[in-house]
């Protein structure tokens, strides 16, 4: 306790500090057109006031722990100096440890056995739903009621982050959907996926805020290797979830199962559609539809209902720390984030936070091949003002050696075939079923876990190598 709240003064400490550097920013900038000095103030002022809000949040949690123990008051009234970059720091693991926790909320819920219960009657619910004139129909059944509860009620916190991050992350979703002409409210489903947690990566391997799995992301051109994994890359990762997207509704002329096939595929929406009698809506081909894409539909509608009425719900956006806005660099020779932290004063987990695709830290430029660096709008002054030379030098022969290099390409190498996954048997799930969703056979489940048979128990773990 008594190191929390040291932790939280010496931040707040360090905010004064930090204020009065960032104000001086505008000595980087000679402009002399009034209006652009004016909406650049006003891009630091929003800047400072995210800070300001989080650590006024932190202070106050602080403060309200320590009436409950007088002895750590000298912790309050001994603040030390913080460095700028030490605050950033600090807020960035703060929000990134509560963002991580997010991905996992969803699937703290079996809802094939879950049965939620609201105040809110159903007849409130039912006049939201066609109070939203959604892209398709949204019909009210118990399945869409839950998922309805789940998002708005059950995952009250976990909402709260989405909201706050999706200011930064949904102007580039609906940028990109509109460029496809595809609806803009398809931008939830990244909710679903991820919970906007731009490095997920799920049991089966599938990666990145819209969770594309190894050979997809490759049949939609996201780059993948020792350096790059675009998965992980915003922008580019939202453009193939468009195409595919606007694939599948070419192929099944309906949104509800365009976005089906975005969880199983098209192929598994076109043998239901077959079982179906050819009927080609949602809930005609839900029975034949595999166990975890049935619930896929209702999540989508219940994650953009809970969004759509936060404020009735109380779910209030919380203040994660995201930039007003970032600027981008070409990058055309090999730099490493430590390099641009020593030289420049990035904090390296803001680089790794905006540029999480570099998964070694290492922007492989080239001039044949540039690559796009990724900087909050307070380091874009400092960054071109860097003299080159001593940039790309610094420290040059111990982060980008050969033998550093090399054992980037080794480990690259090893990837497909190193590790396995563990997985916890839910009710109702079957050998069939988990051997398909992770790409693999049964036999094959059934050797690597000494399996005599095909009969499985709710609770059991079971290995799956990639």
């Amino acid at each position: 306790m008594k190191k929390t709240l040291a932790l939280i003064v010496l931040a707040f400490a360090a905010f004064s500090q930090s204020n009065a550097q960032r104000m001086s920013l505008s000595e980087y900038f000679r402009l002399p057109n009034r209006g652009v000095l004016r909406s650049e103030n006003d891009a630091l002022k929003a800047s400072l006031d995210s800070l300001q809000f989080v650590l006024d949040s932190l202070r106050a949690e602080a403060l309200k722990a320590h009436q409950n123990d007088d002895a750590d008051k000298s912790a309050i009234d001994e603040p030390k100096n913080y460095t700028a970059a030490q605050t950033d720091s600090l807020l960035h693991l703060w929000y990134k440890a509560n963002r991580d926790l997010d991905f996992q909320s969803i699937e703290d819920y079996d809802m094939d056995v879950e049965h939620f219960t609201s105040n809110v009657p159903d007849e409130v619910m039912i006049q939201r739903l066609a109070d939203m004139k959604a892209f398709f129909s949204l019909p009210f059944n118990e399945t869409v009621k839950n998922y309805m509860i789940l998002y708005s009620e059950k995952m009250h916190s976990g909402m709260e982050r989405v909201l706050g991050v999706s200011k930064f992350y949904f102007p580039i979703f609906e940028e990109t959907f509109a460029k496809y002409d595809i609806p803009l409210e398809l931008k939830y489903m990244a909710i679903i996926e991820s919970m906007l947690n731009p490095t997920a990566t799920s049991r089966a391997g599938a990666r990145g805020m819209w969770q594309f799995m190894y050979q997809t992301a490759r049949s939609y051109g996201l780059c993948i290797d020792s350096y790059v994994d675009e998965r992980l890359d915003v922008v580019k990762a939202v453009d193939a979830a468009a195409r595919y997207l606007r694939d599948a509704y070419r192929v099944f002329g309906d949104w509800t199962l365009a976005i089906s096939s975005y969880n199983c595929g098209t192929g598994n929406v076109a043998k239901a559609i077959h079982r179906a009698g050819e009927k080609r809506d949602f809930w005609s081909i839900y029975p034949y539809l595999p166990r975890e894409t049935r619930g896929y539909v209702p999540a989508f509608v219940g994650a953009m209902y809970a969004f759509t009425y936060a404020r009735e719900y109380g779910i209030r956006p919380m203040d994660v720390g995201m930039p007003a806005q970032l600027d981008t660099f070409e990058i055309r020779r090999k730099l490493h984030f430590t390099q641009i932290s020593d030289v420049v004063g990035v904090p390296e987990d803001d680089l790794r936070q905006f540029n999480p695709k570099y998964i070694h830290d290492i922007v492989p430029g080239t001039d044949r091949e540039p690559c796009i660096l990724n900087l909050p709008y307070k380091w874009t002054a400092p960054f071109m003002e860097a003299d080159q030379d001593s940039l790309y030098l610094h420290k040059a022969g111990e982060l980008l050696c050969e033998e550093v290099l090399k054992d980037v390409e080794k480990k690259a190498s090893a990837a497909p075939s190193s590790g396995s996954i563990t997985y916890k048997v839910k009710s109702g799930d079957y050998l069939g079923r988990i051997a398909s969703k992770y790409g693999v056979s049964v036999a094959q489940m059934k050797k690597w876990n000494n399996l005599k048979s095909d009969n499985i128990r709710p609770g059991q773990v079971l290995k799956i190598y990639k």
